[in-house]
């Protein structure tokens, strides 16, 4: 360490989408910053699709990797909610000065970052699984399944909604929350349908919740969340297959009167995305302990219904590093904490209502479909503008807490 007691290096644990991002931005601040991935391979191909809101667009500018989400998403000019029965509820979208947002295939957004972090020679290392953490005194020892170690001035905690770190921060820190959802997507090369001309339409049906984009091209993307009582991991959801899961499908949106079952059935078996259940954390109470700082959704993982999750953990990858940048690394930890955790906490409570929307009875269906054209008529775009219009000033020094 140097004598201000600034970090130089960090191990940064985690080579999901918060990870590399963070080890970009903290090279970019003079850190020497290394990921370690606990699978022994990338992981192309995995999950589906998400959006970048406009603020995660923007953090990524802050480190000049802003052109990564515009060279593979496809613009979401609007939202659009429609009732079971074809209604139009509501439409709403960010502020025009804003960019829009983009709709990406998470293993589209997982290589391109890979690839950048590559570019900018990130070292990643793949099969490295967390074990435990020595703080030396000096600096903090990692250690992996595979007998090996690593050491560094701090070590970063990006390894998703299942947390090692988490953990070995706080053993009594909580589990994930399965938000009675079950997740399903697929891609289609040629959905038969108009372009909804920039435009996701989010569907409440009568027994589940069905959304989806047609782009200029025919293709498309949809997407399911079906309630289901009962959790269930994504290895269960996948060992009942797609062909029963298809047959569910089409049974849950057999009385709706939106695209979904048209664009179910033009759907290939073998195109069909298990992506599992959808699970969000409670309020973590403890992100930092002593040289170890926990980032993206291992600190607050806000359920995909935000519509933020990637944005806000690639918002705090970009904040830490400058806050690691500008301070000794427990002041910079209680900047980033100070920061982030009110913004962050209002986002997720967001999306927890979204979710109880979507689990809706028939009782509650009828008052949501009733109250929400007028509720959203009352509602000023400007008032939801603070999620997106939200600038990290890279250049801005960061200054301790008083």
């Amino acid at each position: 360490m140097t004598h201000t007691g600034k970090a130089r290096s960090a191990l940064v644990i985690g080579g999901g989408i918060a990870g590399p991002v963070a080890a970009m931005a903290l090279r970019r601040a003079g850190i020497e910053a290394t990921v370690h991935e606990a699978y022994d391979s990338t992981a192309d191909g995995a999950g589906g699709g998400m959006t970048i809101a406009p603020n995660g667009q923007n953090a990524l500018d802050a480190i000049g990797a802003g052109d990564i989400v515009r060279a593979i998403g496809t613009p979401v000019t609007a939202m659009g909610l429609r009732s079971w029965t074809g209604k139009d509820l509501a439409r709403f979208a960010p502020p025009s000065r804003l960019p829009s947002q983009r709709f990406v295939w998470r293993a589209d957004l997982y290589r391109a970052i890979h690839d950048e972090a590559e570019r900018r020679s990130v070292p990643i290392h793949h099969g490295k699984r967390l074990t435990g953490t020595t703080d030396t005194g000096s600096g903090v020892t990692a250690h992996f399944a595979d007998g090996t170690q690593a050491s560094a001035d701090i070590l970063i905690g990006a390894d998703g909604i299942r947390s090692t770190v988490r953990s070995l921060i706080d053993p009594a820190a909580p589990e994930p929350n399965y938000a009675g959802l079950v997740c399903f997507g697929a891609r289609m090369e040629r959905s038969g349908a108009p372009s909804t001309n920039g435009v996701m339409y989010m569907c409440f049906g009568k027994r589940a919740f069905f959304g989806y984009q047609v782009f200029e091209d025919s293709s498309a993307v949809w997407f399911v969340n079906l309630p289901h009582r009962l959790p269930m991991t994504v290895a269960e959801a996948k060992a009942i297959g797609a062909e029963a899961w298809m047959r569910t499908l089409l049974t849950a949106f057999a009385d709706d009167r939106t695209p979904a079952l048209e664009m179910i059935s033009r759907t290939d078996v073998g195109q069909l995305l298990i992506t599992g259940p959808m699970e969000n954390m409670p309020g973590v109470a403890t992100w930092t302990r002593g040289r170890t700082m926990l980032i993206g959704d291992a600190a607050h993982a806000a359920s995909s219904s935000s519509g933020q999750g990637a944005s806000i953990a690639v918002e705090g990858a970009v904040e830490l590093a400058r806050c690691l940048r500008d301070l000794p690394y427990e002041q910079a930890f209680a900047a980033y904490e100070h920061l982030r955790r009110p913004r962050v906490e209002r986002i997720i409570k967001l999306g927890a209502r979204t979710n109880s929307n979507k689990t809706a009875g028939p009782v509650g269906r009828a008052l949501r479909d009733l109250v929400m054209p007028a509720a959203m008529k009352l509602i000023n775009p400007e008032k939801t503008a603070w999620q997106f219009d939200h600038h990290i000033d890279w250049d801005a020094r960061v200054v301790p807490l008083t």
